[in-house]
């Protein structure tokens, strides 16, 4: 019989792989960040592009019916349609957020843009991807505080934290990106 060298353990490997982790790096983390938000301003702007047209032009209609009728009227620009159509934008944001960044980063641990660059999300305990309850957490406290443009202090938290590099959508998570 001939003499086979030994392999290792496939199990093994991987365990040692997950314990060897180590922050990624801050600008890794911001490119995989930006292809990731490329990939969703991008899928978001279908739904957004033809109902933003549709509320200007439900505005200029209101501002042009309040011109012809003589009088002095308050026009407002969030009404039931234009809110209606924000709403749509909104939910197609947070929808396929949720499929795009949560549903991804539970099972494999990473989003398009992390898998781009050799970046993971992984667990600060179990060193494995998140839970989709973990995941989902982390997108959504990425992604609101984001649209109230608090979300700069929560993704530049991440300079100064030590050990882990963690954001605050990983710290409530419980999560870290390893590079």
């Amino acid at each position: 019989m001939p003499w086979k060298p030994p392999v290792d353990d496939v199990f093994q490997a991987a365990a040692r792989r997950q314990a060897a982790a180590r922050p990624a790096g801050v600008g890794k983390r911001l490119a995989a960040r930006l292809i990731d938000t490329v990939v969703l301003a991008g899928v978001t702007a279908v739904a957004a592009v033809p109902l933003g047209t549709k509320a200007i032009d439900h505005v200029n209609d209101k501002i042009d019916a309040a011109k012809l009728s003589g009088e002095t009227v308050t026009v407002w620009l969030l009404d039931g349609t234009t809110a209606t159509y924000l709403g749509i934008v909104l939910a197609v944001l947070l929808l396929f957020g949720v499929v795009y960044e949560a549903l991804p980063t539970a099972k494999w641990g990473r989003t398009l843009g992390k898998k781009l660059l050799g970046l993971e999300v992984r667990d600060i305990e179990a060193h494995e991807p998140p839970s989709f309850g973990a995941a989902l957490r982390r997108w959504l406290v990425y992604s609101v505080p984001g649209l109230l443009a608090v979300g700069v202090v929560g993704v530049a938290w991440c300079l100064f934290d030590r050990p882990w590099h963690q954001c605050w959508h990983d710290k409530a998570a419980g999560t870290f990106v390893a590079g």
